[in-house]
């Protein structure tokens, strides 16, 4: 029962149509899944990743279009890293971001790779973390039909940092209950604080790590666009998922329980600090209602959701999407 790594993370988007843009042209992910939120079908729920949305690369987003910009702070998933293959791939994604006029800063090393962070239009903190000397869990394909060169594409989601008031906590969660392990710290790029902690699960390497920063003189995040909504761990499958589910509610964490997402099976959390964590399914996968060719290019809804299929749409403000070049 041991955590394969990093799932998806979900962040929070208030235009729809300027994200689908960022993530596809700029970025050049694939949406493998054009859908709704489940707790709320009135606006859409978007996910990106590699040629297939295979579990590792898949960065989600809820679409909250009356939410205020998101205000930085602890308690937080702080920073996303996005993996490259390779450090000429960063030198590649620093020359197409100033084309594109994204912020971004120099190349850095953070935890012994080769970093650039940077922002998308509506400041989500985002991370290329370059692969050139990596082991552990692998990454997935970038989809050949991205405008983006295959050899410098986004291959999945590396480390994922964690901003909270107190660390002690959180490392007893992640290393207690949920089987990650201490495995080095570094000092912080962007302040004199304590060093950042990395801890591992699985294979381990940068798509099976959290970076977790202490840093009790923040204020608490007030979460909006331009943040983060939940972190997603990697369970294989619902058996593994159902022994995390009597775990946690060993542990008296209080849970969601299971939940049904039909592209993926999940168990909902805070940690002591505040910050949601799923643990979510490797399968069923996102090609079970749409062809492999075609993923992304119209509203996919699960089956409890389809009788509703006119009702939803009639609210939704149309997206559409070309893929390819």
């Amino acid at each position: 029962m041991t955590l394969k790594g990093i799932h998806h993370l979900s962040a929070i988007t208030a235009d729809a149509k300027g994200n689908l843009d960022f993530y596809t042209n700029i970025l050049g992910m694939r949406l493998v899944k054009k859908t709704v939120n489940q707790d709320d079908t009135s606006v859409y729920h978007l996910f990106y990743g590699d040629e297939r949305g295979n579990p590792g690369t898949e960065l989600t987003f809820f679409e909250i279009p009356m939410a205020a910009p998101n205000k930085p702070g602890a308690s937080s998933i702080s920073a996303t890293s996005l993996r490259v293959p390779n450090d000429e791939a960063l030198q590649f994604w620093k020359q197409r971001l100033d084309e594109k006029g994204v912020s971004h800063e120099e190349i850095k090393e953070r935890g012994g790779r080769n970093t650039m962070a940077f922002h998308d239009f509506e400041g989500q903190r985002l991370i290329f973390v370059s692969d050139e000397h990596n082991d552990g869990v692998p990454g997935g394909t970038p989809w050949e039909r991205a405008p983006i060169p295959q050899e410098h594409g986004i291959t999945g989601l590396g480390p994922i940092k964690l901003t909270v008031r107190k660390a002690e906590p959180t490392s007893h969660v992640l290393t207690e209950v949920m089987g990650f392990c201490r495995k080095s710290s570094y000092p912080s790029p962007e302040s004199d604080n304590p060093d950042i902690v990395v801890y591992e699960t699985g294979e381990g390497g940068s798509g099976a790590e959290i970076h977790v920063e202490e840093r009790p003189d923040l204020p608490f995040e007030r979460q909006g666009r331009g943040g983060v909504h939940h972190v997603a761990f990697r369970a294989a499958d619902m058996d593994e998922l159902n022994q995390w589910i009597e775990h946690i509610s060993s542990v008296g964490l209080p849970n969601s329980g299971f939940v049904e997402r039909y592209y993926f099976r999940s168990l909902y959390f805070r940690e002591p600090n505040g910050i949601l964590f799923e643990i979510a399914t490797d399968g069923p996968g996102f090609d079970g209602d749409e062809d492999l060719e075609h993923l992304g290019e119209s509203l996919a809804l699960p089956p409890y959701l389809e009788p509703q299929r006119e009702e939803i749409e009639a609210k939704l403000n149309p997206l559409d999407y070309k893929p390819g070049v």
